[in-house]
C-alpha cells in the first residue's frame, strides 16, 4: 500500500527573522528548524504548537518574481487553514497581537471560522470544526 503525506508548504517571505518573529511570537508556532544553508539561504520550518502534520517552510524571496508573490501566493484567496481546538482563545490572540482580521467570526453548521492576514497579507482561515476531534 502506498503511503504519502505533504511534509512542508513553502511560504515566500521578505525576511527570515521578521517571519520567524511573527509566527513564533504572535501566532505562537514552534520554530522547528533554522539551519543556515548559505550566506543568503536558510532552511526555516515553523508549525503550530502540538502539530504533527505539515510545517511551513519560510523561504526568503531571492528575485523580483518571488518578491512579487510575497503576501499573495494564492491570488487573493484564503491560502492556509489553521484548525484549532479553542476558537475563542486563538481569535482573541489575533486581536491582542493586532493581526488584521479580514472577516469576523461566523458560525457555520460545520464549525466556526474567521479570516485573518499574516504579516505579508496572505489570507488564513482560523477554524474550529464542530467536531474538534478533527483538530
Amino acid at each position: 500500500m502506498m503511503k504519502q503525506k505533504i511534509a512542508h508548504i513553502t511560504l515566500v517571505v521578505v525576511d527570515y527573522d521578521e517571519a520567524i518573529d511573527f509566527y513564533t511570537q504572535k501566532l505562537h508556532f514552534d520554530l522547528i528548524e533554522d539551519t543556515v544553508l548559505s550566506e543568503t539561504k536558510r532552511w526555516v520550518l515553523v508549525a503550530p504548537r502540538g502539530s504533527e502534520g505539515c510545517a511551513l517552510l519560510l523561504a526568503k524571496s531571492a528575485n523580483n518574481e518571488q518578491q512579487s508573490r510575497v503576501g499573495n501566493q494564492a491570488g487573493g484567496r484564503v491560502f492556509l487553514f489553521l484548525y484549532t481546538d479553542n476558537f475563542q482563545r486563538d481569535y482573541q490572540n489575533l486581536l491582542d497581537n493586532n493581526i488584521q482580521i479580514v472577516r469576523t467570526p461566523v458560525r457555520e453548521s460545520w464549525g466556526e471560522v474567521a479570516v485573518f492576514a499574516d504579516l505579508y497579507g496572505n489570507l488564513w482561515d482560523l477554524i474550529q470544526p464542530s467536531d474538534t476531534k478533527t483538530v
